[in-house]
């Protein structure tokens, strides 16, 4: 036994030993990407532990002050929830680099794959970085500048004494007494450019004298910079990664993964009425669903695309098989389509849905990330996310219709053009429920829906019950609910794959 344990100690010391000089540092600009085989259980586990912290960085930076206390407080609890790095760690704390390390290459190959997709992850990494350099400590800081070959020197406390009027008048936002306490770093003009053509340094001798608070701008934009060039090279080695069968489906759902309840077992299925679908779709409705109701009454029809995306949210609320084909039969019958050519054309589509035909397979409703990233709705549709689809004056029309107060379309509109479309629903929740702060982070149809019940009940559980066992709708993203432990299996790549069968019997329109 003893043995045995001094051979186990001796093997951690090893792979420690291995570490420290693979990860010198809790923070890196990932340079080099990892070269260790891992397992796809791992692999999945990793990038979507990211993923939930990257909508974490997103939906935070939208709700606080990046600077703020409360910001940090809930970032950093998210990090330790997560086991990422976080400020500065233990010695021998390697396994959170690692994963750290070999997660963001995970995603960087899921990102890179479309314009948006890079940009939304571009900025997530570079918000988290922000975060994470402000948290260094003096030294450990100097260590990093170092480590990523950007040998900033920090001048000693005599020569900023010497020139503190001129720090000072350079750096109008800084008082005296703050000059005295801010450390200041000697950088290259080359790498100050942006900072001294706002006239926010001091200039001597070719080089800037940049305020601490002012150095991560450098930093950010130095990372910014090989990371958008990793990302388009990234982009170019696609195909050669594609043709792994294995990794393929992992990558292509990342980009869209979900990874909270699927809403897809319901507890009171039945509970809801068709009498009680128009109030719900003006209280409890999120807007694409509100849309999409509106649409169906107005029209008696619905395209392919809203159907599937409507009538597997209305499942997810937890109307019966039943229920499903008298709603669509009733509305369908009222427009071009008689009841013998439901029967024969929309009735097949709608078991099929429940699970009651072709595979069985039981079909979750689509997540927002789904909705966002996926069959983009065309003339005549009016299925996809009001917020990312919509042009933008449509949407303010739209809103005003919906009695949305100035400013608060002001803000909704803010959002969209930041392309945080999620947020956007967020805000119009709040703005319809007229709450301050929802207190959760949005990224389901259905989530919106028994959030809202469960506020218009007086904070109660909703009347339906949703339960959590499902993981992901790839059974698809969002990204996830901000607490939610559950992550994908790579079992679940094959209920998009049949979906594909699903929307071929929705093809009629």
């Amino acid at each position: 036994m003893e043995f045995s344990s001094g051979r186990a100690r001796l093997k951690h010391a090893r792979l420690a030993g291995d570490r420290r000089e693979l990860y010198p540092h809790s923070l890196q600009f990932y340079l080099e990407p990892p070269t260790e085989s891992i397992s796809l259980v791992e692999f999945e586990s990793f990038a979507v532990d990211r993923l939930r912290l990257l909508k974490v960085v997103e939906n935070l930076g939208v709700s606080y002050v990046r600077s703020g206390d409360l910001y940090k407080t809930k970032l950093e609890a998210e990090l330790r929830r997560l086991k990422f790095p976080y400020k500065a760690l233990a010695e021998d704390d390697f396994e959170a680099r690692r994963k750290d390390h070999i997660s963001h290459f995970i995603l960087r190959l899921a990102y890179c794959q479309s314009e948006d997709l890079r940009r939304w992850f571009l900025q997530q990494e570079m918000d988290l970085l922000r975060y994470r350099f402000n948290e260094l400590t003096d030294c450990l800081r100097q260590k990093f500048l170092e480590h990523v070959n950007l040998s900033f020197e920090a001048i000693s406390e005599d020569l900023k004494n010497e020139l503190a009027n001129e720090l000072h008048a350079s750096t109008p936002s800084l008082g005296v007494t703050k000059v005295k306490e801010q450390m200041f770093y000697k950088v290259g003009l080359a790498d100050a450019v942006d900072l001294f053509r706002a006239r926010r340094v001091y200039i001597q001798d070719g080089f800037a004298y940049v305020p601490l608070k002012e150095i991560d701008a450098i930093v950010l934009n130095n990372y910014r910079t090989k990371l958008s060039k990793a990302l388009a090279l990234t982009a170019r080695s696609l195909p050669s990664i594609q043709s792994d069968e294995r990794l393929q489906p992992l990558l292509s759902h990342l980009s869209h993964s979900y990874v909270g309840p699927d809403y897809s077992v319901q507890k009171n299925t039945g509970k809801i009425s068709l009498e009680q679908i128009d109030p719900l779709s003006v209280k409890s409705f999120p807007l694409c669903m509100r849309q999409l109701h509106k649409a169906l009454r107005d029209n008696h029809h619905l395209r392919h695309g809203g159907r599937m995306q409507y009538g597997l949210f209305l499942k997810g609320i937890g109307l019966t098989l039943e229920q499903a084909l008298e709603f669509w039969k009733k509305e369908f019958i009222r427009g071009k389509v008689d009841a013998d050519k439901f029967d024969k054309g929309y009735a097949y589509s709608i078991r099929h849905s429940y699970g009651k035909e072709g595979r069985r397979t039981d079909y979750t409703p689509y997540s927002c990330m789904k909705i966002i990233m996926s069959n983009p709705p065309s003339q005549g549709d009016y299925h996809g996310c009001p917020f990312r689809h919509s042009d933008p004056e449509l949407l303010k029309q739209k809103l005003q219709s919906y009695k949305i107060s100035p400013s608060g379309i002001t803000q909704i509109l803010e959002l969209v053009k930041g392309m945080h479309y999620q947020l956007a629903c967020q805000k119009y929740f709040e703005l319809t429920h007229d709450v301050d702060d929802i207190g959760f982070s949005l990224n389901h149809p259905n989530q919106y829906f028994v959030e809202s019940q469960r506020l218009l009940s007086g904070g109660r559980e909703p009347k339906k019950e949703l339960s959590n066992s499902g993981n992901s709708q790839q059974k698809n993203n969002s990204p996830e609910s901000m607490n939610s432990n559950s992550a994908p299996t790579s079992s679940n790549t094959t209920a998009d794959a049949e979906l594909e069968g699903l929307e071929a019997y929705f093809t009629e329109d």
